[in-house]
């Protein structure tokens, strides 16, 4: 099944968005924790929410929500790189394309190729 531009425009702005979202969920969730966490974690009592559970449960906490940011940073990087390759990759241009001011260039860079190559076989 093919995408159309448009729709693969509109579905990388959602995932965009997602992954926003996501990451500051995780960051506000895990910054709440850790400064609302006691130096005794015995000494956590109230309702059982969800920051108490995780502030009991460490490891819980480790596999919910720091892996999961760490996954993301690595994603995003991998993204990064793979956009800034896909966008200094150098581009071809046509000949037809191309200004007389360019084709003149062109002419001469070939020229003194053509000479330095006849002379290095010389």
């Amino acid at each position: 099944m093919k995408l159309s531009t448009k729709a693969k425009k509109i579905l990388f702005i959602a995932l965009f968005c997602l992954d926003i979202a996501l990451t500051i969920a995780l960051f506000v969730i895990s910054i709440i924790m850790l400064a609302t966490m006691p130096e005794d974690i015995g000494s956590i009592t109230g309702k059982e929410g969800m920051i108490q559970f995780f502030q009991k449960n460490p490891t819980v906490f480790l596999v919910a929500i720091v892996l999961p940011l760490f996954l993301l940073l690595f994603a995003n990087i991998a993204i990064l790189v793979w956009y800034v390759k896909k966008v200094n990759k150098p581009k071809e241009a046509k000949l037809s394309e191309l200004t007389d001011e360019e084709k003149e260039k062109l002419k001469q860079e070939l020229m003194k190729d053509l000479l330095a190559n006849q002379e290095k076989k010389e």
